[in-house]
Formats: C-alpha cells, structure tokens, sequence
C-alpha cells in the first residue's frame, strides 16, 4: 500500500481549522477487545491519551454514558451514483451531488469512504453505461482540496471485465488520485451476480424498457464481448491496481474455482461472494470476505443469493459495507452484536477490519495516535442513535 493515502501533510480539510484539543469523558468506549467507561484526550487531530474511569475533567464534554467508537470506514457505496441520478434518465450536477453524499455519510458515522466509481464502458448505450469516473474523480479530489468535505475520502474503481474502454479508463488514473481499491467485476450475462438470466430480464425489461427481442439482443452481444475482452481484462485489472497502489478485490465470486482465480491474481478481498461455497473457499484462501448491510439488516439478499447473517453465523464475515444504504452501516454493527454477542469484534467489522484490509493502520480503532475519528452512540430499543461524529477531534455531525 502506498502513502498517499494517509500521508499527513495532506490534509483533507486544510482551510478549516483543526481542532487543537478536546477531551470526551463518561463515555462507554469501544475499544479493540472490551468496553471501558472512560475517557478520550485529543490534540492536533489524533487521540493523545485514553484514561479509565467516569470522571468529568473541566471544559471536556460529558458523554453522559453513551457509547464511543471509532469513526466507520466504508470501502463499498454506490451512494453517490444515487445522488447524481436519482431517477432513471435523470442527471444531477456533480458537485451538488457529491457534497449532499458526503453530508449524508458524515450525519451515519462514517469518517472514510472510498466512492466507488465504474470503469469500463460502453462507446455507444442505450442504458447509461458510459465514461464519467474521470471527470467525478477530478471533482471529488478538487472539493477535497478546497475542504468542503466533512469525511475522509478516496476512491474505490468497479473495474468492469465486460465493457469496451476499460483498458482507457484506468489508464486515466494515476497514484496521485487516492484510489485505495481497485475491484474486478464481471457482468457478463451468464456470469457471477448475472448467472440467472431471468432476474437480470427482469432489470432490463422493468427499469430500460426493453423487449423480449431487444434482451435477447443485448445478451448476445454482452456474451460475445466477454469473451473477446476477458483475457486482456483480467490480466490489466492487477496490474493497474499495482500501478495505483490500490488493494485489489473480487465481486460476486460464486464458486470455489472463481476464488482459486482471484487468489492467484493477488486479490486480497472479496466482495459480496454470493454462495456459501465462495465463502468457504476465500476463508480456505486468506481472503478476506466483505458482505453488505442491507443483506444482513433485510435477513437475505434481495438477489437470491447467501444470506450475510448466515456466513456470520458460521464465521465466513470479515467486514460490512453499507452498499447502497448509509445508515445501515451502524446499524450492521448492532445485528452482529447480536449474532456474535460480543460487540467490540461487530463494531471491529465496521471500522478496524476494513481499515485493515485497505492498509489504513492510522484509523478504525481508539488508541493512541490514531486518528481522531468518533462517533457517538446510544440505543433507541435495538436501535442505533447517532449523537456526534467527530473527523480529526472536529465536530462534523
């Protein structure tokens, strides 16, 4: 992993004054193995000292008993892709978009987000699959700079196997643009989350409009240019992850041959594997396994597929992503707790665990030094209310 990610004279809110110093006390925290009632001392942005116990100290904040953790990390949203079209055929200025984002996300108690972003398009389409990664990356990296945003933000690139221009997109990128993940996907009809054809009709037909005619058509087509372009695909897909410095991801494995594949391409995570045999085997494999919070807050996929409470349950979940909820990154932390019935390792599959899979050692957890990134929370019944979110000791929700 590269440093640009958490180089610290890289600032991501560098005009707005940082916080000097800032205790939170009388708070229950959330820490790597337990939970302590105590208190939190920051200063210059970074937790200086932990101290035990429910005293008050003057001028800090009472936390009146309410549990602190550390700030979420979310290496999964297609949040963002919702704001700039939240309806089919229609588009929303970029910027407008991406702040009201990245309000949304500060306002759950995520600090870090990695805004996924698709590369890899079609030259000519009739269902809105074309170029634009670039130009939102360029955007989401010149409001950073300027320090309009509230969270911490990097980029995430869906490398798409089945598409035209994926070679040109990523070629765009370079190590200066904070992309910290680099997945590969493939939605080759036929092919992993698109295995059933029957389901993706049903997409094609109900949300562009298509006719039997007209599905079969684009089946055939998308089929044929899996086949032409897979090789080269999946060979470019490491190797610009390399270039960029990027961890390296899977997407929708299904089956224990698709994740020998992906180990022996370097792939260290795996996302949204859909089967318990993919689980099983990425275990076997060291790879680490991400599953979506609506999956598990709902009870099953909506797709189908395995559901996340089950791999849970049989200890196959590393870490949660919200996917295209926000607010049910928090609250996958609270179902795990009871799954698991030990809340320090769900709250770890929220922060600590997808810090870790990135590289981000700086962030995820409450300890000495590391980022002052907290997130205050009590209990509404089974659930969670978001009180305060802090970025580097700032109050930012």
């Amino acid at each position: 992993m590269t440093t640009h990610l958490t180089d610290p004279t890289r600032p991501e809110r560098s005009k707005t004054p940082m916080a000097e110093e800032l205790c939170l006390a009388n708070a229950r925290l959330v820490l790597q193995d337990r939970v302590m009632t105590g208190a939190v001392h920051i200063a210059g942005g970074r937790i200086a000292a932990l101290r035990e116990g429910d005293a008050v100290p003057a001028g800090a904040i009472d936390c009146d008993g309410d549990l602190l953790m550390p700030g979420l990390v979310e290496l999964h949203t297609d949040n963002l892709e919702r704001h700039m079209q939240p309806r089919p055929g229609v588009r929303l200025p970029h910027a407008g978009a991406i702040l009201a984002h990245d309000g949304e996300l500060a306002s759950t108690g995520i600090t870090t987000v990695f805004d996924a972003l698709r590369v890899g398009s079609f030259r000519e389409s009739e269902t809105g699959y074309g170029m634009y990664a670039r130009k939102v990356a360029t955007e989401i990296l010149s409001l950073r700079a300027a320090g309009h945003l509230r969270v911490r933000h990097l980029i995430h690139l869906r490398a798409e196997v089945c598409s035209e221009t994926l070679v040109e997109e990523l070629a765009a990128f370079g190590p200066d643009d904070r992309i910290g993940l680099v997945s590969l996907m493939d939605h080759t009809p036929g092919q992993r989350q698109f295995r059933d054809l029957s389901k993706l009709k049903v997409f094609y037909t109900g949300k562009h409009g298509y006719s039997d005619a007209g599905f079969a058509e684009l089946v055939r087509h998308r089929q044929s240019l899996g086949e032409r372009v897979r090789e080269l695909h999946e060979a470019t897909i490491p190797a610009e992850a390399a270039r960029l410095g990027a961890t390296l991801a899977s997407h929708d494995d299904t089956s224990a041959e698709q994740v020998r594949k992906s180990r022996d391409m370097g792939i260290t995570l795996a996302e949204f594997p859909t089967t318990a045999e993919a689980a099983e085997a990425c275990r076997a494999a060291g790879i680490r396994i991400i599953m979506g919070a609506p999956n598990l807050i709902r009870g099953g996929s909506h797709s189908g597929n395995v559901a996340a409470a089950d791999l849970a349950e049989r200890g196959l979940l590393d870490l949660v992503s919200s996917d295209y909820v926000p607010s049910l990154l928090m609250a996958s932390a609270f179902r795990l707790a009871e799954i698991w019935g030990d809340l320090p390792r769900a709250v770890g599959a929220v922060t600590r665990a997808p810090a870790d899979a990135v590289g981000l050692t700086d962030r995820g957890r409450i300890e000495t030094s590391c980022l002052a990134d907290l997130v205050r929370v009590r209990t509404a019944g089974q659930t969670p209310v978001i009180r305060a979110v802090w970025r580097g000791g700032e109050r930012i929700g």
